[in-house]
């Protein structure tokens, strides 16, 4: 639970004033001893502006991307909108010599409204096969992809053989 600074305030002079030890007031109170401390010192070092709460978040982010860069990504991508993010990346990369990721372009061009939908082909179904069978299990073959049957125990494959099927006994 997080306290505002006056409550911490208040906490630090009951535990002070308090006739008890400050390990059972502090567990009366329900603070556990090191949080207790902790204010205790930024409170005897700072006062009680020092016990406001921080935040947690650090200001600038180790891996981020400089502002400078993304306007430089940005304007490529305007300059260039036939190229997808990877090849953005690969192109920024090499006529800049600054390397940045296929996804981090994704997400800045995203941030952007600049990420267009793959243009999808709608096929629709036909009635008939366009190619007729002619034999009992052609139909088959248009359905599944062709798989090499796996070899039983005892029997050894050379799967490089360019004989029909592919497979050779040894």
């Amino acid at each position: 639970m997080r306290y505002p600074a006056s409550e911490k305030a208040e906490i630090i002079q009951l535990v002070e004033q308090s006739h008890l030890p400050a390990k059972r007031t502090l567990d009366k109170l329900g603070i556990p001893r090191a949080t207790f401390y902790r204010w205790y010192d930024r409170y005897r070092e700072g006062g009680p502006e020092a016990l406001a709460d921080h935040r947690s978040r650090p200001d600038r982010v180790w891996n981020r991307i400089p502002d400078d860069v993304r306007r430089q990504i940005i304007a490529l991508a305007l300059e260039v909108p036939e190229l997808s993010p990877r090849g953005l990346a690969v192109r920024f990369t090499d006529e800049q010599k600054y390397f940045v990721s296929e996804a981090s372009v994704y997400r800045l061009l995203k941030a952007h409204d600049l990420v267009t939908s793959p243009a999808y082909v709608v096929i629709k179904a036909a009635n008939e096969f366009k190619d007729k069978t002619t034999a009992i299990n052609q139909l088959w073959q248009t359905d599944f992809t062709y798989r090499a049957p796996r070899p039983t125990v005892g029997e050894a494959y050379d799967w490089n053989a360019k004989e029909k099927g592919g497979l050779k006994k040894k």
